[in-house]
């Protein structure tokens, strides 16, 4: 390798760790993707005076990029902000079956008895690519909605995993120890893929954020592995970035939602638990209250602090800028709004302040969820739109409860709540929200962006 290589490289390293240093806030972001992917170019055309290529491997290369940056470009521009965790599993899948393929490729190049440090990071490299890959296909299947999102399980499951992964440990054995032969190694990415399939199953569509993000370190670790392989500096930086990242950020998962990494990917927590309108327990069916748009519109405009809580209700009807239309008529009227923040409202940590800042909601106002939760004591109203579980009290008050433990919004603190929802369906927990039928909450039932849009006209008429 030559300096000018080794330094394109390093440059590179730079680049990803400021390109992941500014994707740490909403106002850098944007910028955050440019610096990266400025680096992973660097990286791309340092790494070709290294390759040796044929006019069949030039073809083949030109064919993958021009046909992967189509589909990654058209699907970028075209997924909706609600489908963002299906997209980062599927291209998270991607990277991983990649890894794992490069890393045939190149067992099979190094011969029958490869050194142990040529192929300890290839077996690796293919055990956890094939999980990732066959894992994120499936967590993307649940949040498309293409198969139940609700655990799969059956009876003597936890042996039939354990014998897939002693299975996958004795092929690994006999390739880093035997002999690397087509047969083993590639047996050894098939019961891999099995795995990853078994892995997810019994995992619910509530909790596939978070194992997104898993797989998302998976698949770091697996190209960091496979630089190793390649003796390719760029991509054991790359790879280690985004494992220790997505790992980092599945831990703050787990923590905001009140549980450990292991009750998540061995709890089977997703299954529906009570009735729509019943209370908990099973017990009669409650009433609730609700309110025109002219009364809630009259409460708001005679405020004096009013605290808007986004959910994934607001992403899914594209009603971000009708909440931000909403705030700025409040302003005029000298009412200070801000917005509570959940760590995982809209599904991923992030998602929702990206979704506001589309809207031109100012960064100032967005509050995270242990700066805001002492304010809403002091707020005349909170304006729920869209969300659920991280405002249902049953996390603090009921041991009982799927999210017992969850840390919450306190919007039960405010002296008014409103409530904007479709209708009375659970959320994500499958779990009645107790919040609904308290003394001071009043329903404003309908879609989120035709809701807040008549809350906007009742506010300029009050």
């Amino acid at each position: 390798m030559t300096i000018a290589i080794a330094l394109a490289y390093l440059a590179a390293a730079v680049l990803f760790i400021l390109g992941l240093k500014q994707l740490s806030s909403p106002k850098s972001a944007r910028n955050g993707n440019f610096t990266a992917a400025a680096g992973m170019v660097i990286a791309l055309l340092a790494t070709l005076p290294l390759l040796h290529f044929t006019t069949a491997g030039l073809i083949i290369i030109g064919i993958g990029v021009i046909v992967g940056g189509l589909v990654g470009s058209v699907g970028a521009r075209m997924v909706k902000m609600t489908a963002i965790p299906q997209m980062v599993a599927l291209f998270n899948g991607v990277g991983g079956g990649a890894a794992a393929l490069v890393a045939v490729a190149e067992l099979l190049s190094f011969g029958a008895h490869p050194a142990f440090s040529q192929a300890f990071p290839s077996v690796f490299s293919i055990v956890i690519g094939s999980v990732s890959f066959a894992g994120s296909m499936i967590a993307f299947a649940k949040l498309q909605e293409l198969m139940t999102g609700t655990p799969i399980t059956y009876p003597g499951q936890q042996v039939v995993n354990g014998l897939l992964a002693a299975a996958i440990v004795g092929f690994a054995i006999a390739v880093l120890v035997i002999a690397s032969v087509p047969f083993s190694f590639i047996a050894l990415m098939l019961l891999a893929l099995v795995l990853g399939v078994a892995f997810v199953l019994p995992i619910g569509g509530a909790d596939m954020p978070v194992v997104i993000s898993l797989l998302n370190a998976f698949t770091g670790l697996a190209v960091a592995a496979s630089g190793f392989t390649l003796n390719n500096f760029a991509l054991i930086v790359a790879g280690t970035l985004v494992g220790a990242s997505g790992s980092l950020l599945t831990k703050l998962m787990s923590d905001a939602m009140g549980r450990s990494l292991a009750n998540v990917l061995f709890g089977a927590f997703g299954q529906t638990h009570a009735g729509t309108a019943t209370a908990a327990g099973g017990g009669p069916a409650r009433s609730v209250r609700t309110a025109s748009a002219e009364d809630l519109g009259t409460l708001l405009a005679y405020s004096q602090r009013v605290i808007i809580v986004p959910g994934y209700g607001l992403a899914v009807a594209q009603a971000q800028h009708a909440a931000r239309e909403l705030a700025e008529v409040l302003e005029k009227r000298g009412v200070e709004v801000t917005y509570a923040i959940h760590p995982v409202a809209g599904r991923m940590p992030g998602h929702m302040n990206v979704l506001l800042a589309e809207a031109n909601v100012p960064y100032e106002q967005l509050k995270e969820m242990d700066e805001v939760n002492d304010e809403f004591k002091n707020a005349d109203v909170a304006l729920i739109v869209g969300a659920n579980d991280v405002v249902n009290p049953s996390a603090r008050n009921s041991p009982g409860s799927p999210i017992y433990g969850m840390p919450i919004l306190n919007a039960d603190q405010a002296k008014n709540i409103i409530f904007m929802k479709r209708s009375m369906r659970p959320g994500f927990a499958g779990i009645d929200n107790d919040l609904m039928f308290g003394p001071h909450t009043m329903m404003f039932f309908g879609d989120a962006k035709d809701s807040l849009t008549k809350l906007v006209a009742a506010v300029k008429a009050a």
